[in-house]
């Protein structure tokens, strides 16, 4: 009531303030027009004060709001990205025309002091020592000899003929038994995955009519170019024709150097020559599996191929034309024991579209039987199953595979670990043999794991992850602008400048690059490298490791990972690489605290890529070109063989 009181007088005296303003406009001399206005704007004045004041706020708070929107555009950093390694356009390696000419001087070559008779008579000296040299007489076939060679081939082929001036492979009587030998070997390199044209030398001109003299230099021309194509063929046969690192920066090796100075020294001396010329290629069962397979294939018929069109993917219950091709399939590639075990369900298959049960019963037998997810669902692993490559196919990753092994050492060690990406599977070997073999998850196609030799040195338990950069960059840092907490929320710890802090309490939004930061997992039952880690310390940051998303290891194409080894049995691998059984592993990881266990002697492991490789029985096995490396390869042997030209041009 008294609120009710308050309001009303409070209203009459803005009331009876009105009237007299009123008034005293109405007694004012100005237009009528004018006194309207003038009292319109009184009473506004009188009556509109607070809501011009909620106007005037309101105005402020939305240029105050606009002005802080456009101080915030003006700190966020453009989101940085790093990119992984990237193909090349490869550039072979440079020949260069050997200077061959400066074999003839006789200082160089040692000449022979000419004869007293000789200098009686005003004959040359040069003049005699040719009719007594026939390495010197040979001299005339170096100056206009116009021989392109790896510039290591030059280097050795000045250096062995200036130390030892004289004939290796050419005598009296011609071509020596050692030299046809090695030609032999050489017009043969495609038998080992190189190209028997890069090392072609024609042979000599023996029977010279006139003076016997004029032989020389053609023999002397034969002696140099079979030289350069011994040595041409050692580097090729033990390092690859092509350099990897010139491929893409996914490919890590370094280049073998091999000792030239003693090639044509052991070739001159060695009892079998063709023997000799086999220990620059890799040494081990491997190479002879896949040697011996592209014998096989170059001399094999091409048999008719069941085709199943590109893109198939069949899941039950469905119809698809392409079904009686993938019964097909089956028929061929089945064992006799699926076929016997389901004769009923192949011989009342009368070549309908519609994938009926009996069908995907008849698939996933057939599945099973290779090592592949038992679905039922005919996608690009299963009709590889079913369907070979052809002989052409098959002889270019022979012959990739042949060119890879090269890139690896010369001999691989008896016990070893080896994982071939494009077969998601690792092998350990003891003694040679292949112990125990897993799948792997290997990188995505954007993300793909790297190809190079490493030795693993220790194994981790329950291990902590530190997230590398790339993905705290790509992946995570788009959702901290976002969300700030995120990674706060998940449990990761986080580090900037080495100091910890909270996610939220950084300004992602202004970060141009996140080097100053690290992000850490802690260990436990959700971290990304699940109960261990087995390590071989690399520039690239790759290792193997468990994975708590273990229903990926059920899948025929593996590509999932940033890059790192995914093992679907870990605790069996680190067993075997510590030489100890899974009890012990057990032991490690059941305090649940970080231990790190060093391995008595480092072992080799190979992390590899190879789309043709030897099981475990020998029998050389396909595989899809996962990451398109095989194009790439064949890339780099086009701009090779562009760039080489055959020894005796």
């Amino acid at each position: 009531m008294n609120g009710r009181i308050k309001l009303t007088k409070k209203f009459a005296s803005r009331a009876i303030l009105a009237l007299s303003a009123i008034a005293v406009i109405e007694a004012s001399p100005l237009p009528i027009m004018t006194q309207e206005a003038s009292a319109q704007n009184l009473l506004q004045a009188i009556f509109g004060g607070n809501q011009r004041k909620k106007k005037r706020e309101a105005a402020r708070i939305k240029r105050e709001a606009e002005l802080l929107k456009k101080q915030q555009a003006s700190v966020v950093k453009r989101a940085p990205r790093i990119k992984g390694p990237s193909y090349k356009t490869y550039k072979a390696d440079k020949l260069v025309t050997a200077k061959l000419s400066s074999l003839t001087d006789p200082v160089t070559t040692g000449a022979v002091k000419p004869a007293a008779s000789a200098i009686a008579t005003g004959v040359a000296a040069v003049a005699v020592v040719a009719r007594a040299d026939p390495f010197t007489q040979g001299f005339e076939a170096l100056s206009s000899m116009k021989l392109k060679v790896l510039l290591e081939v030059e280097t050795a082929l000045l250096a062995n003929y200036s130390k030892a001036p004289r004939y290796r492979w050419v005598d009296e009587n011609g071509v020596t038994d050692q030299a046809k030998a090695i030609i032999s070997v050489l017009n043969n390199a495609d038998e080992i995955g190189l190209v028997s044209s890069n090392y072609s030398v024609e042979m000599p001109q023996l029977n010279v009519i006139g003076d016997d003299d004029n032989k020389w230099p053609s023999r002397m021309q034969f002696e140099i170019e079979l030289s350069a194509a011994i040595l041409t063929y050692a580097i090729d046969a033990n390092r690859g024709l092509i350099d990897p690192n010139k491929i893409s920066d996914y490919h890590d090796f370094k280049r073998k150097d091999l000792d030239l100075s003693t090639v044509l020294v052991e070739m001159t001396y060695a009892g079998d020559p063709a023997k000799k010329l086999s220990t620059f290629s890799p040494q081990g069962g491997h190479f002879k599996a896949l040697k011996e397979e592209l014998a096989t294939l170059k001399q094999a018929d091409e048999k008719v191929r069941i085709t199943i069109a590109d893109g198939t993917f069949l899941k039950p219950g469905q119809k698809n034309a392409e079904l009686r091709n993938i019964i097909a399939g089956v028929r061929d590639k089945g064992s006799d024991a699926l076929k016997s075990e389901l004769a009923f369900e192949l011989n009342t298959y009368r070549g309908e579209e519609e994938y009926t049960p009996n069908l995907v019963k008849l698939v996933k037998a057939f599945q099973k039987e290779n090592n592949l997810s038992p679905d039922g669902i005919v996608g690009k692993k299963t009709i590889r199953a079913m369907v070979d490559d052809s002989n052409e196919v098959k002889i270019k990753k022979n012959r990739y595979a042949m060119e890879r092994a090269r890139w690896l050492p010369g001999k691989l060690a008896d016990k070893r670990v080896f994982i071939n990406q494009p077969a998601y599977k690792v092998t350990y070997y003891e003694n040679n043999k292949a112990n125990l073999s897993m799948r792997v998850v290997v990188g995505k196609k954007a993300n793909q794991t790297n190809f190079f030799d490493d030795e693993i040195e220790k194994v981790e338990f329950n291990p902590t992850w530190g997230v590398p950069q790339s993905i705290i960059t790509n992946e995570m840092l788009p959702k901290l602008r976002a969300d700030p907490s995120y990674l706060d929320r998940i449990g990761y710890k986080v580090s900037y400048n080495g100091k910890a802090r909270s996610s939220s309490s950084i300004n992602w939004s202004s970060l141009s690059s996140t080097r100053a930061i690290g992000v850490r997992q802690p260990a436990g039952p959700k971290n990304a490298l699940g109960q261990l880690k087995i390590l071989f310390p690399n520039k690239h940051a790759i290792y193997m490791h468990d994975t708590p998303a273990k229903s990926l290891f059920g899948r025929d194409t593996r590509a999932f990972s940033h890059g790192c080894v995914r093992l679907h049995d870990p605790k069996a691998m680190a067993a075997a690489v510590l030489g100890t059984d899974v009890d012990k592993v057990n032991g490690y990881i059941a305090p649940r605290q970080t231990k790190t266990v060093f391995l008595e002697t480092p072992i080799p492991v190979h992390v590899a890529y190879f789309t043709a490789w030897p099981s475990e029985t020998g029998t050389v096995e396909y595989f899809d070109d996962v990451y398109d490396r095989d194009k790439a390869l064949s890339k780099a042997f086009a701009a090779t063989m562009k760039s080489r030209t055959p020894a005796n041009s």
